[in-house]
């Protein structure tokens, strides 16, 4: 069953540039994959077009039986509730705990305290820092604190886990241990996992889905895919 749909979806900004041309694609649940293409490819509006930073020009976008592009503002918290997502830049909260960096996920939607701890440490164990919960973002190494993210991320078991370029700030030996915490997500808690990516070494090595975009367009879809030349 496709947990994502997107049909004929066209983005163009209000300075006449078109992110998206007429984008057709179906992500079925539990799946994992990978979006590539240059700089200017459409990669990174596709993202904010799933978790309604923006809208659709045309076209209709699915999420979870969501339909994104007629949310109206108000009702965005709805979509947002469906997903987790993973920036570069980790964007935890200097001055809060490890524990508490992932709590807060879950006391903005008004969880109880009890349901809160089971969840946090759940989600802390499944990224492997339940021993670092009392510690401060920057007591932690670049990789910790994007494994702070994730379990942010995945504590209120998202279904869908939107990733822009997780690894972007580690280097090669440290993303592969990010990719595995990703892949242990996808495989246990059955999380369905978008990620953006320039990096070919990760996107050869896991051999999952991959979506190829050039220039807007949708130039290749592959279920067991590699770093083609078509995204360059």
């Amino acid at each position: 069953m496709d947990l994502v749909r997107i049909k004929n979806v066209e983005k163009k900004y209000k300075n006449g540039v078109t992110a998206i041309y007429d984008l057709n694609l179906a992500i079925e649940k539990g799946a994992f994959v990978f979006v590539i293409g240059g700089s200017g490819s459409g990669k990174s509006t596709l993202i904010k077009m799933l978790y309604r930073e923006e809208k659709p020009t045309k076209g209709q976008i699915i999420v979870g039986g969501l339909d994104v592009a007629k949310l109206k503002n108000r009702k965005v918290y709805k979509l947002r509730r469906k997903l987790g997502i993973v920036f570069q830049d980790y964007r935890l909260l200097p001055k809060q705990t490890v524990y508490e960096n992932v709590a807060f996920a879950l006391e903005v939607i008004g969880a109880k305290k009890d349901e809160i701890r089971v969840k946090v440490l759940k989600a802390l164990e499944d990224v492997g820092l339940k021993h670092k919960l009392h510690e401060y973002p920057d007591h932690l190494s670049g990789g910790e604190q994007q494994r702070v993210a994730i379990a942010r991320a995945i504590v209120n078991d998202p279904k869908l886990l939107l990733c822009d370029e997780p690894t972007g700030n580690l280097d090669p030996d440290m993303s592969m241990e990010i990719m595995k915490v990703l892949e242990d997500i996808n495989e246990k808690r059955g999380t369905t996992i978008i990620m953006v990516t320039h990096d070919k070494d990760i996107v050869n090595k896991m051999k999952k889905q991959v979506i190829t975009l050039k220039e807007g367009r949708l130039v290749n879809f592959k279920k067991k895919g590699t770093y083609n030349n078509e995204a360059i």
